[in-house]
């Protein structure tokens, strides 16, 4: 294909795909405090991942969405906030449009923490209002922190793989080599916020009890960029690492049973009337 965001297709291209598939994957994004790389961090990771998953299935990629709720990391000033609700109303609008326009195997995906606070909800929703199975890969929970990391050059396998999709997208040059006003490497300190680790961590990522970070370093220090071979070097591992996740993940597999997920809930739901809302 010439493309595969959706957004840089023309109108004939989104229809001829449409005749022989239905696969799109929405990454989804945050504008947020990041160490010392650009706010759009996670929005680029989400999107460079999205890219290779959809390369592996023969999908396309909705993407261009940045703001959603973003949490502790509201006291850096470029964070742009948006609550839960308006950001599962939000993406729940956006889903529904792609189910009319024929979209039937919808994926959603996300590294942002706090992500699952607006999108399960969405994938819920969706179900019980138009029966289409919607999927969310989170690849920190389908794959495991100690996997999704192997192979890592560097003590810092986060901003490999972040750099390694700016590169995907051809924006490295966008992040900038560290200096002194911009490090945000701290040797992995506690958190401001280590003395609620108990009662935070009783509840899946920000879902337990609201708080605000009490330091930049706080929300992923970021190695130290000194020169552009280096960059190169880091998003060069970034790759191997996102190649290995997106292997794991076998898309493939995913879209396949996704189909016959949608499947198999036609045939109970004509078994089980009162379970369709349509």
């Amino acid at each position: 294909m010439r493309t595969r965001f959706l957004s840089k297709c023309t109108n004939q291209e989104v229809e001829q795909y449409l005749a022989s598939n239905d696969i799109i994957i929405v990454p989804v994004g945050v504008t947020e405090l990041h160490g010392g790389l650009p706010l759009d961090s996670e929005t680029v990771l989400a999107e460079g991942i999205a890219l290779k998953m959809a390369e592996a299935c023969d999908g396309l990629i909705l993407h261009n969405l940045p703001y959603f709720y973003a949490g502790s990391t509201i006291r850096g000033r470029g964070t742009v906030q948006v609550n839960v609700e308006p950001s599962i109303q939000y993406l729940k609008e956006v889903t529904k449009s792609l189910i009319r326009q024929g979209f039937k195997r919808i994926i959603f995906t996300s590294f942002h923490g706090p992500a699952h606070l607006y999108i399960s909800p969405v994938v819920r929703d969706i179900f019980e209002d138009y029966h289409v199975p919607v999927l969310y890969i989170d690849p920190l929970q389908a794959i495991g922190m100690e996997k999704l990391f192997q192979g890592a050059s560097s003590e810092d396998p986060f901003t490999e793989i972040i750099l390694a999709a700016y590169d995907s997208l051809g924006r490295l040059g966008e992040v900038p080599l560290t200096t002194p006003e911009n490090d945000f490497w701290n040797e992995r300190k506690p958190s401001t916020t280590a003395f609620a680790n108990k009662i935070n961590g009783m509840a899946y990522a920000s879902g337990a009890i609201g708080m605000i970070f009490g330091d930049h370093m706080d929300h992923m220090p970021t190695i130290q960029l000194t020169s552009e071979e280096q960059k190169q070097a880091l998003a060069d591992s970034g790759h191997q690492q996102i190649n290995q996740i997106v292997d794991y993940l076998d898309m493939v597999e995913v879209v396949g049973q996704m189909q016959q997920v949608a499947q198999f809930v036609a045939e109970q739901a004509k078994k089980y009337q009162w379970t369709n809302n349509i």
